[in-house]
């Protein structure tokens, strides 16, 4: 029974409210007439729906175990079966009490028993009122463990229909919290029996399963390696994570599939310096922490921003240079903002529950990003110090550390304005630039072209800086494409030379460098295409009409030989390449 001292005071006050209608319904389960006891279930579900109260009085007035004994029972219809089930749902839609008294009721094992029966109906009714009753924090998760068949049995429910699918991964996701159930989840299958339903056409079934791999993946690296190698419709499970990273998503989606590819690059499944964790799930981390979103929701985007950077150096960078992220933070302690903005009281006090949170959660952000509250009180913008600090770290003994360095300022640089890029030059200083572009490790020379080629990407820029520096930029490229480097070095190199070919006045010292103007003709005759595709960009930059000097410049390339070749090249077999040397051979007809 369901007396104890709590109940008995509870039941003392409600027998004063308890009316005349509650009792008439538990006493219609009582009666002989099977056809009777069938209506009254139902007069009693629709009684219940919505209204707490009624469902106190029911559960006081012993429904539940009668309830369950008619659900149990084989000589019930399944008919009854199921609608009693379905009441017992709604009564565990009430307050945590509710679920309580039906726990205490043994509505668990009566349940799971239910789902041997081959009814499906009947099945998805026990389900849903699982799901209702194990998604509360009150029910002890341990229940759904006990029995050893239960989890297999789970497992070969899921093809039933979309319903269960969608169910008992809700019941799963719920339930695994221990590295112990992660185990027993996965040893039955978990992810070869859910992988396929990340593309169910439903978007609640997809939405369950997302949210079991992020509670199976979490501090786990055996589920988090197998999920690495798991294929959905000959698709890379982390490609199907990343789709539904996609802005059109719903923000649940994003969060939880970024989630999922945080806890996998976490446990060492996937490298911090691959591109769906680098372009795809810190940038969306990001967004989630900006104003327009909830609130909980940014507490957990920065949360899981957090803890997908603390142990690595280079996307703290990226991160501290990404979006504005340091400017989003600041806003977190602001928070709420004043009254009179928000209009929607309900939202407002919400908001004042969550705000806390939200300041803890941008200070694990601060903290991981390696900034302490000094930082925070000069700035919400970390940019002055961040440079200093990554020209620092480009002169460490340590190869990571540089390549880190070089690659957040590369990052940086990009479409930057011209005072960010003639800070990074003045920090930098152009004898470590150089220093760089004959470091030992082929990382930090690419990274450090990369950054070049950044700097030298707008006219201006590019005219500002080469007349400054162009001699040595210059002394650097000509090492660099004389001397035993790949193919990729040589490339950047060769994209480096047709920016600086693009600018008006940076022009000139390729055109008055003979030694250079050679070389680019070198590789325009290469036997690899990357390389006589950047060359031949670099001499269409230096004849396109309409530019001061165009002509003097067209003659006298036309006097080294490289019309000829450009002709030739027009006949070239890749089409991209026949493409730029036919624009280019324009440039001399127009």
């Amino acid at each position: 029974g369901i007396c104890n001292g709590e109940t008995v005071s509870v039941i003392i006050v409600l027998m004063q409210e308890v009316t005349a209608t509650s009792r008439h319904y538990v006493d219609r389960l009582f009666d002989p007439d099977p056809q009777k006891v069938l209506q009254g279930v139902i007069d009693m579900k629709n009684a219940v729906i919505g209204n707490n109260k009624q469902k106190a009085n029911l559960i006081v007035l012993g429904a539940v175990p009668r309830l369950l004994y008619l659900l149990q029972q084989s000589s019930s219809s399944l008919e009854l079966r199921t609608e009693c089930s379905v009441v017992l749902g709604s009564l565990a839609m009430g307050t945590e009490n509710n679920i309580k008294s039906l726990v205490d009721c043994h509505i668990i094992p009566a349940l799971l028993q239910g789902l041997l029966c081959p009814d499906l109906i009947f099945i998805e009714a026990c389900l849903r009122c699982l799901r209702t009753v194990f998604i509360s924090p009150v029910t002890p998760v341990q229940l759904l463990y006990t029995d050893s068949t239960v989890i297999p049995h789970l497992m070969s429910l899921l093809s039933r229909s979309q319903r269960t699918q969608e169910y008992i991964t809700q019941i799963f996701s719920h339930c695994c919290k221990t590295p112990e159930h992660q185990t027993v989840l996965f040893n039955h299958g978990a992810i070869q029996n859910i992988a396929p339903l990340l593309i169910s056409p439903s978007y609640k079934v997809r939405m369950q399963a997302l949210k079991c791999f992020s509670v199976l993946a979490y501090e786990n690296t055996q589920v988090s390696m197998t999920l690495v190698n798991v294929l959905v419709d000959g698709e890379l499970l982390s490609q199907v994570f990343v789709r539904m990273m996609q802005r059109d998503q719903p923000i649940e989606m994003q969060l939880t599939a970024a989630k999922c590819l945080t806890y996998m690059c976490r446990a060492g499944a996937i490298r911090t310096d691959d591109s769906c964790v680098v372009l795809k799930t810190l940038p969306c981390l990001v967004r989630m922490c900006s104003k327009e979103h909830l609130l909980e929701e940014r507490v957990e985007g920065a949360e899981t921003l957090a803890y997908l950077m603390e142990p690595d150096v280079e996307l703290q960078r990226i991160a501290s240079t990404t979006d504005h992220l340091v400017a989003m933070l600041a806003d977190y302690f602001k928070y709420p903002s004043s009254v009179s903005a928000i209009t929607d009281i309900k939202r407002l006090d919400h908001d004042l529950k969550h705000a806390h949170e939200l300041r803890q959660a941008a200070f694990k952000l601060y903290a991981s990003l390696g900034s302490n509250d000094e930082d925070i009180r000069k700035k919400p913008i970390l940019e002055s110090g961040v440079i200093e600090l990554l020209c620092s770290l480009t002169q460490s003994d340590s190869p990571a550390l540089r390549v880190n360095g070089i690659w957040a300022l590369m990052n940086m640089a990009f479409q930057a304005d011209q005072k960010v890029k003639g800070e990074i030059v003045r920090c930098l200083g152009t004898e470590q630039l150089f220093r760089l572009l004959s470091d030992p490790d082929t990382n930090v020379l690419m990274k450090t072209l990369g950054l070049l080629r950044n700097l030298l990407s707008t006219r201006p820029h590019i005219d500002q800086i080469m007349s400054s520096h162009g001699k040595q930029i210059m002394q650097a490229v000509t090492l660099i494409l004389e001397a035993e480097h790949s193919i990729e070095v040589k490339e950047q190199t060769l994209c480096i030379l047709a920016n600086i070919a693009d600018g008006n006045t940076a022009k000139e010292l390729i055109m008055t460098n003979d030694d250079m103007l050679q070389k680019i003709k070198y590789y325009m005759g290469h036997s690899n295409v990357k390389l006589q595709l950047a060359a031949t960009f670099c001499i269409s930059n230096l004849i396109w009409n309409e530019e001061d000097g165009s002509q003097e410049r067209q003659d006298k390339l036309r006097e080294m030989g490289f019309v000829d070749i450009l002709h030739k090249l027009t006949q070239a077999s890749d089409p991209n390449l026949s493409d730029r040397a036919k624009t280019a051979m324009q440039q001399y007809l127009a």
